[in-house]
């Protein structure tokens, strides 16, 4: 079994979200961690028992021991570092968003396509066992035809510096709404083909609009909204309901349950004929990074497309 060498770039809270699901894993080595700011890249190399740390992840590119680099850094600078690490052979597993405007956006695409190494984009949710079970459902019928797809996810943002900038880069609708258009087109089969929505400053030192709403229209008849905001005066809620033809499918996260936290996320079926309602406690791991990595080590051994793939 080969053991595939790990280089971090990026030490905040995404960054210690990878290192905590992976470092113990037997097919792992973190070998070295980047951040600009030296104090976290030498409390993330204390975590992972002592890797190699630097404020310039350029130092450790040359390293034939490093087969992988995860970026995990603000979105801003996503395009850039990908370009470091391919022309240094390594491949990337790279977080959402890809870029923080359009045009960055195409020459991603563009860059990771044309690599001789795998490049994967981290949509962790493809790897949620919650959400592969509602795709399965789906598939079954066990609802009749998709109408309408309900999303919401809002942050009580408590730590608002980090928040504050993180918006420097993007919206919320656009941070975290890149997992979830993703999701609406995944679960459903449709493409996404219509988009409406508004946006409003709800903290004044807000870098941009931190309350947003979009309106989206499916190719298969499909309709749904995403609502996400990160405000300091916003009560954190997280809703996700799928609604057919003859029924329903609401997800209900684990630590959001009143009771029986232990069984996993709350799958609820209703049934229109009878009104019936059906239960499926799902153990699951909200944020599956190694399930994700496992998906860009099959790209490299079998050269897969990746899930999702980069088209």
């Amino acid at each position: 079994m080969k053991r595939y060498g790990i280089l971090l770039i990026g030490c905040g809270h995404i960054g210690k979200e990878h290192l905590s699901d992976i470092y113990f894993r037997e097919n792992i080595k973190i070998v070295a961690v980047a951040d600009t700011d030296i104090e976290r890249a030498k409390e993330m190399s204390r975590r992972v028992g002592g890797a190699l740390y630097s404020t310039d992840y350029r130092d450790f590119l040359s390293m034939p021991d490093i087969d992988i680099a995860i970026i995990a850094t603000y979105t801003s600078s996503h395009l850039e570092i990908l370009k470091e690490c391919i022309r240094s052979g390594k491949h990337v597993l790279c977080e959402k968003p890809i870029a923080a405007c359009y045009e960055d956006g195409e020459e991603f695409v563009k860059t990771a396509k044309s690599a001789k190494t795998k490049v994967l984009v981290a949509h962790i949710l493809r790897h949620n066992s919650s959400y592969m079970t509602i795709k399965r459902l789906l598939d079954d019928g066990v609802i009749g035809d998709l109408r309408l797809i309900r999303m919401t996810q809002n942050h009580h943002a408590l730590n608002w510096n980090r928040y504050k900038r993180l918006m420097e880069d993007c919206s919320p609708t656009v941070d975290c709404g890149v997992h979830y258009y993703d999701v609406a087109e995944w679960i459903s089969g449709e493409r996404i083909t219509e988009l409406t929505g508004f946006g409003t400053k709800i903290d004044e030192d807000s870098p941009r609009d931190n309350y947003t709403l979009v309106n989206f229209r499916m190719s298969g008849g499909c309709a749904g909204y995403y609502e996400a905001g990160w405000s300091r005066t916003l009560r954190s809620s997280n809703e996700k309901e799928f609604i057919g033809t003859e029924g329903r499918i609401t997800l209900e996260m684990r630590d959001r349950r009143g009771q029986d936290t232990e069984e996993g996320d709350l799958i609820t079926v209703y049934h229109k004929s009878g009104a019936v309602y059906d239960t499926l406690n799902v153990p699951s791991v909200y944020k599956n990074m190694y399930a994700q990595l496992e998906a860009l080590i099959d790209m490299i051994e079998n050269n897969t497309e990746g899930e999702p793939s980069i088209d």
